[in-house]
């Protein structure tokens, strides 16, 4: 039986997945988080082998919470599914620890498929995906800016594009001011922009942010 955490910020959703899941022979839904911060908690409960997670969440975005996950448990696979088209995030998000990236319009079916998937230790790749990372092997000019940037400088951006102040955000990653003022001018440098509200604009047009 593989034990699966829910973490949508959208009951609904969450209501959807786990009747579908209930389905399942070998699925079985162990727990629902609303938000980064419960689904952290649903991690110090044990009862998890794969968690489904979206990346709109209230209280940090699903790039952070996805860090932070692999940083407690790092064996444990974080399958995303996403509003967002495959092109915004998915190569990121598979560079940075996740074990699959789908899209919320996906046939249900898949997603079953994906958490047997990365249960089993797999990366779950779609097509869209596969063609995605194709793309992006060797040093391609038309990869994309934010691709360049590192875990901790693209969590210092997401942050910054959504209006947080240095101070906030250096309290909220548990690092010194000058760290993340440090970490903004490297993004700065490398998207080639000056001024936070060009980051925010740069997020927005990306897909970055909502």
């Amino acid at each position: 039986m593989i034990r699966i955490a829910i973490v949508d910020d959208h009951a609904i959703v969450r209501a959807g997945l786990r009747q579908f899941l209930s389905e399942q022979v070998d699925l079985r839904v162990t727990g629902e988080a609303s938000s980064g911060r419960e689904a952290l908690d649903l991690l110090r409960a044990g009862e998890v082998d794969v968690m489904l997670m979206d990346l709109s969440l209230p209280d940090q975005s699903g790039v952070e919470t996805l860090a932070a996950i692999k940083a407690r448990k790092p064996e444990l696979p974080v399958l995303i599914l996403s509003g967002f088209p495959e092109t915004h995030y998915a190569t990121t998000l598979l560079r940075q620890g996740a074990s699959g990236y789908l899209n919320k319009e996906c046939d249900p079916e898949e997603i079953a498929t994906a958490i047997r998937t990365v249960f089993r230790g797999r990366k779950y790749i779609t097509p869209a995906v596969a063609e995605l990372l194709a793309e992006g092997l060797g040093a391609s000019p038309d990869q994309a800016a934010h691709d360049t940037l590192s875990e901790r400088e693209l969590q210092v951006f997401l942050r910054l594009a959504r209006g947080e102040t240095v101070g906030h955000i250096a309290d909220g990653m548990s690092l010194s001011v000058k760290t993340v003022s440090t970490y903004r001018s490297r993004v700065l440098e490398k998207l080639s922009l000056n001024t936070n509200s060009e980051l925010t604009y740069y997020a927005l047009k990306n897909g970055l942010i909502e």
